[in-house]
């Protein structure tokens, strides 16, 4: 079984998959835009992406950007969680992530022996970012 996350921005879609691509690395693959589709989009909306793929070693997020008449509320219905491979790294994304963002729960050792955080990042999209030996 796989399961991936498909992720609804208001128009920022490409801008934010370059973002995660500069965290986590990975390839953005398979764009369309809305350019050539027989559907009731404004104009200046054509060219924003109609589905994008964001495909790394252990992960893979999907994209688009949602219609300007389509309802969306920011980060309270997913979050999305990250095992990160050191307590470095997993900080460092966090610290990334939550830029711009709003910090739930500051990047930390827990009594569960993880260091961890949560955050909603600018986009509106909510992360838990994890390390455990």
């Amino acid at each position: 079984m796989r399961i991936e996350a498909y992720l609804a921005f208001r128009g920022s879609c490409q801008e934010a998959f370059n973002f995660y691509k500069d965290i986590f690395g990975g390839e953005i693959k398979n764009t369309e835009t809305y350019e050539d589709k027989e559907i009731d989009i404004p104009g200046n909306y054509r060219s924003k992406w109609q589905h994008a793929e964001l495909r790394g070693k252990n992960f893979t997020i999907l994209g688009y950007d949602a219609a300007p008449d389509t309802p969306l509320t920011d980060g309270t219905n997913i979050h999305l969680g990250v095992d990160m491979d050191s307590a470095e790294s997993a900080e460092s994304a966090f610290d990334q992530l939550s830029k711009g963002g709003r910090v739930h729960t500051s990047f930390q050792e827990t009594s569960w022996g993880a260091h961890y955080g949560r955050c909603t990042d600018k986009y509106g999209i909510s992360w838990m970012i994890n390390y455990k030996d």
